[in-house]
């Protein structure tokens, strides 16, 4: 009996998304819209991380809330579309020594800061190894970097609803998650049909 071959998102879509990121955006400043953004304050038990996380990295961040739970210690997480890390040093903060978080994203300037930080968050944070890593390259890649149940934790930021299959996501997420792993994200979405001139803004 022949299988459906899986179709793969055009990855080329990506690029103006990516110019965007790297090129049209240098801070949070530069958003050219005010959806991505929370309406109300962090929860302290993250604003007391955050008060430890490097300048340039709060300074770049595009996130649209707070996908990042409580009891974090020990956990091993993956955060899809990182950016420059800004979640990830928060979940690397409250995953304590033990735990450990990846990042994942498309633009490489956005990883490169990312990267930067590593040494100097790890000895904010008291640890004497890094428990946090990045990853260059596209979140529907998830499965070619991580084991099928091998994550306790996955989160992303204001990313998702900018990928073609989001159904692909999901069902990617779901496979490298643990039994009783657990996702949580934070995004933005229309509630109804968006007019063909502004589906064409390429921002």
């Amino acid at each position: 009996m022949e299988t459906k071959a899986e179709i793969l998102p055009d990855k080329s879509k990506y690029d103006k998304i990516k110019q965007y990121y790297s090129k049209v955006i240098q801070k949070t400043s530069d958003l050219k819209t005010n959806a991505c953004c929370c309406s109300s304050e962090s929860d302290s038990y993250i604003t007391q991380a955050l008060s430890l996380i490097n300048d340039e990295i709060k300074s770049k961040y595009y996130g649209c809330g707070s996908p990042i739970p409580l009891c974090l210690e020990g956990l091993k997480i993956l955060d899809l579309g990182c950016g420059t890390g800004r979640d990830c040093y928060v979940m690397s903060k409250l995953a304590g020594a033990d735990g450990f978080v990846n990042g994942i994203d498309m633009t490489q300037s956005q990883i490169d800061v990312a990267e930067k930080h590593i040494e100097t968050q790890t000895k904010a944070f008291g640890y004497s190894e890094p428990n946090v890593g990045f990853i260059f390259g596209y979140i529907e890649d998830v499965p070619k970097h991580f084991e099928k149940e091998s994550l306790d934790l996955i989160t992303s930021n204001c990313v998702i609803n900018l990928t073609e299959d989001k159904e692909l996501i999901f069902k990617n997420a779901y496979q490298a998650l643990k039994f009783g792993g657990e996702m949580y994200f934070a995004d933005i979405y229309a509630d109804r049909r968006i007019p063909l001139e502004l589906s064409k803004e390429p921002t």
